[in-house]
Order: structure tokens, then sequence, then C-alpha cells
């Protein structure tokens, strides 16, 4: 027999500012954005573990999401999104305009074209696979929702398929997204994964 672990991820929804680089930049949800969590999750809940991001997009909603259901909230620090350094709080479609070499080249090999200040791609995946790794350990048995970024998601997903980091951008993370991830653990200590879903809301 063997043991289910179940962990579904959800991204933040629209934050204050719309569709922005935003890795350590700390808006907060927007109107639409809190609509946009509320209507992914609706009554769906499953979960034994609610763990999210410190970061207010993710908390907020994480901590409204405890009190309803009367489960402990933990923040978990090593899930905050990637920091994009001197591109923090632009918009994309204008750094395709001022910048778009250098956000090609970004995107191509992120590693050696990041953003002056920013978190090395390498050290973000690095940073998440352990986080990652740890949460598979520690909640055997659990179904847990951990609410956080596109970056972390994109991240976590790669890592469940054994994609190169170089394809994580190949990932639309909507807001407001979920994706279930399912473990099987079994008795001489194998495990197998599986992504069961990636989709618009829980249904």
């Amino acid at each position: 027999m063997s043991t289910e672990t179940i962990i579904d991820l959800i991204r933040h929804g629209e934050p204050v500012g719309g569709q922005r680089l935003r890795g350590s930049q700390d808006d907060p949800l927007s109107e639409l954005g809190w609509q946009q969590m509320r209507e992914s999750v609706g009554d769906h809940a499953p979960w034994t573990k609610l763990l999210t991001s410190p970061l207010s997009r993710c908390h907020a909603f994480t901590q409204e999401l405890s009190t309803n259901l009367n489960l402990e909230l933990q923040i978990q620090e090593e899930f905050r999104e990637i920091c994009f350094g001197e591109w923090e709080g632009l918009r994309v479609k204008d750094l395709m305009k001022s910048e778009p070499k250098a956000l090609r080249n970004y995107w191509q090999d992120p590693d050696n074209h990041a953003p002056k200040g920013s978190e090395r791609m390498s050290d973000f995946t690095q940073r998440i696979n352990t986080a990652w790794d740890s949460l598979v350990i520690n909640n055997q048995g659990e179904h847990t929702l951990l609410v956080c970024h596109g970056g972390v998601i994109r991240a976590i997903l790669s890592r469940v398929l054994a994609m190169p980091k170089e394809s994580l951008w190949n990932f639309d993370v909507p807001y407001a997204n979920v994706s279930r991830v399912v473990y099987h653990h079994f008795p001489d200590g194998g495990q197998t994964a599986q992504l069961r879903f990636h989709q618009s809301r829980f249904f």
C-alpha cells in the first residue's frame, strides 16, 4: 500500500497596479484580485493544512481562508517570488518597447542575463526545490494548500515534471490559477509524482 499526499497550488489574484513584474514588491490584492481568489476556491475545502508565501497578495487571502475554515495558517518564507531587481514593478509590455533585447535574453538565458539586483534563476529554483522537497516530506498523507506566485508554481511544476529550468517560462499561470500535485509514497521509500490538473479554478 502507498501513502497519498495531495498538494494544491493557487496563484494569488491580481494585485493593485495590474500586471507587472513583482518579486519582492509587496502590492496587495486589488478588488478584482480578491474576487478572482474567492471565485477560484468557491466552496472547495478539502485541506488539512494551509501554507502561504509571506507577501500580502498571498497571505491576506490565505488568512481569510484560515479563519473561514478554522485551520492553522503557516507562513513559508522560502516560497516568496523571485526578485526582479531593477525591473521590479515594471510592465512586460513596456520592457518589450524599451529593452526588447534584454528581455528576450533574460527569457532565453536568465542566469546570464538577469536584471541588475535580481535573484539568479538557478538560486531561485534551488530555493524552491529545497522548500518543495521539505514540504513533501513533512506533509505526507496530508491535503495541503499552498498559496504562492506564478514563478514559484512554474518552478515547482518544472521539478515535478522533470523539466529543465530554462523551460520555466513555458508555463502559463494566470491569476488565481490552481494546480494539484499528487505523490504516492511506497514502503521501500520510493515515490511517484503526478500533476493531476492545472486549471482556472477548483470544481
